[in-house]
């Protein structure tokens, strides 16, 4: 006899009133905990949880969503590209969607397309999504017209937002100028006179908020703030970045806005005979899974795309099922500065002086292309 078709064998699914049964709570309580709702101890909601999983137990969405007016699904406009930042961005909202019991609507833009936002959302809200997360990093205006998107469900923007008007318009994920301002400052209390800055192109929102915090560390201090080099956050466009450094034996620090650049521009370097960190002192940005173990471990700034994602979600999924109430309030995301071997006192022939290119202009940076 196969296992499981035996007589006297149920096969129906399970019910909430079975786990309820189960873990010895009321059927409202089982319903409470699934909705993450307040006022439920953590010893109720690990029981619950516990039986669920023990019958197999899944909720019906589509009857829930006949009944609350509701899809339960959220929708996500994001950017095409394997880049880590935004594909991490993107891997944590998508882990903390699936916990809120929430399906997951994807769309992506490409590059290049200043329509891509807004088809993207037309086509989400067709699909009947509950809320809107907006992770899209670059800045695609090319007429200087700020039209804002009309959306009627709740929209989560991670990073600075493109104009838009909703019932709720929610934020996370900012706060990089206050990272870089961090990178910045460690190299500078390490007795570095400047900091030089390997920026990622100026279209990108995270780009520019980096450079405002390297800029603002130096002007702060009243420091010389030297010329922008711009990547395009390849290692490539650091490794060429780096060669131009490496000529100029005044350049003791480096910033780069990402740590892929920044790989590349500590290559370029090494093989121009200068030592990191004897020589050039290196900080990056992400804390990408290689940054342990490069030549040398690499300093850098983590991005904390789970907290973030966790964060925003948690607020949109309470402004979807909470329409009237007042949005739960967001905290800063935390700065935390990796430090290891990439980043050192300046050589003693260098403390004192300035380490400014010539055509640096002091408290200010060239336009960006």
């Amino acid at each position: 006899m196969t296992p499981g078709t035996g007589r006297g064998r149920s096969t129906a699914a399970p019910r909430s009133v079975d786990v309820a049964r189960l873990a010895g709570v009321s059927q409202k309580t089982v319903s409470r905990v699934f909705n993450d709702e307040p006022y439920v101890s953590e010893d109720v909601r690990r029981r619950v949880l516990h039986a669920a999983e023990q019958l197999g137990y899944r909720r019906n969405n589509a009857a829930r969503a006949l009944a609350s007016g509701r899809t339960r699904s959220i929708g996500v406009v994001t950017l095409g590209t394997a880049l880590y930042g935004p594909a991490s961005l993107l891997m944590g909202v998508e882990r903390v969607v699936r916990d809120t019991g929430y399906a997951l609507r994807v769309v992506n833009t490409v590059e290049g397309d200043p329509a891509g936002i807004s088809g993207a959302v037309d086509s989400l809200l067709d699909q009947g999504v509950d809320g809107i997360v907006i992770s899209e990093p670059i800045d695609e205006q090319t007429d200087g017209e700020d039209v804002p998107l009309q959306i009627d469900v709740p929209v989560l923007v991670m990073g600075p937002p493109p104009p838009v008007t909703a019932p709720t318009v929610l934020t996370a994920g900012d706060g990089a100028d206050l990272m870089a301002r961090t990178a910045t400052e460690h190299l500078l209390a390490l007795g570095h006179a400047t900091v030089h800055h390997l920026a990622g192109p100026q279209r990108w929102y995270a780009a520019r908020d980096r450079l405002k915090g390297w800029q603002a560390a130096l002007t702060s201090q009243d420091r010389d703030v030297p010329a922008v080099a711009e990547g395009d956050w390849s290692a490539a466009s650091g490794y060429a970045a780096g060669q131009r450094f490496a000529a100029d034996d005044r350049v003791t620090a480096v910033f780069s806005a990402n740590d892929d650049m920044a790989i590349g521009l500590i290559r370029a370097l090494t093989e121009a005979g200068r030592r990191v960190p004897e020589d050039v002192s290196v900080v990056g940005f992400d804390d990408i899974p290689v940054a342990a173990y490069v030549t040398p471990p690499l300093t850098t700034v983590r991005q904390p795309f789970d907290a973030v994602a966790q964060e925003g979600l948690k607020r949109l999924v309470h402004a979807i099922e909470n329409p009237v109430a007042d949005p739960l309030p967001s905290s800063g995301p935390p700065v935390d500065l990796i430090v290891r071997a990439s980043t050192a006192p300046p050589p003693r022939s260098a403390r004192g002086r300035h380490g400014t290119t010539p055509d640096a202009a002091k408290g200010g940076v060239p336009a960006a292309d």
